[in-house]
């Protein structure tokens, strides 16, 4: 299996968060070849801003006694935020890769480089550009069924 495999997990998750009128952002956690989570956006469904998929799965993976995650690699459909960054890096994420970039609020790369800063004591591998045009064609088609 493969990045394009588990990020093809994650559009799906994307894709269900559109049918629920979330903003269509997905994510799995993978260790060892394995999906040990997968959710979307619920920021709608919980009332809560914070409700990313990225927070929900490490908030989860903490629940299973998972308090961090070297050896897992984050897949998410868009280039995670400045909050989002800051969870991976204190989870510990060993990898995280994703698809589409975020040209707002991006910090992985496009607005803030908070993965990369070597200010931190946790550096995740970083990969990004993984089925990039079919995790932005998500948003865009939400967002211009919106308008």
């Amino acid at each position: 299996m493969n990045d394009e495999y588990f990020m093809s997990l994650a559009l799906a998750e994307a894709k269900a968060a559109a049918a629920e009128d979330e903003i269509p952002v997905g994510a799995c956690l993978v260790r060892d070849g394995i999906v040990i989570l997968k959710d979307h956006n619920r920021t709608r469904a919980q009332q809560n801003p914070l409700a990313h998929c990225e927070k929900l799965i490490l908030d989860e993976a903490q629940k299973l006694g998972l308090k961090y995650l070297q050896d897992c690699t984050l897949y998410v459909t868009l280039e995670p935020c400045l909050m989002c960054s800051g969870m991976i890096i204190h989870s510990r994420v060993g990898r995280v890769v994703y698809g589409a970039p975020d040209p707002k609020t991006g910090a992985c790369g496009s607005v803030y480089q908070t993965l990369l800063d070597k200010s931190f004591n946790h550096h995740p591998e970083l990969a990004w550009g993984v089925l990039a045009q079919d995790c932005a064609l998500v948003l865009t088609d939400f967002f211009q069924n919106k308008r």
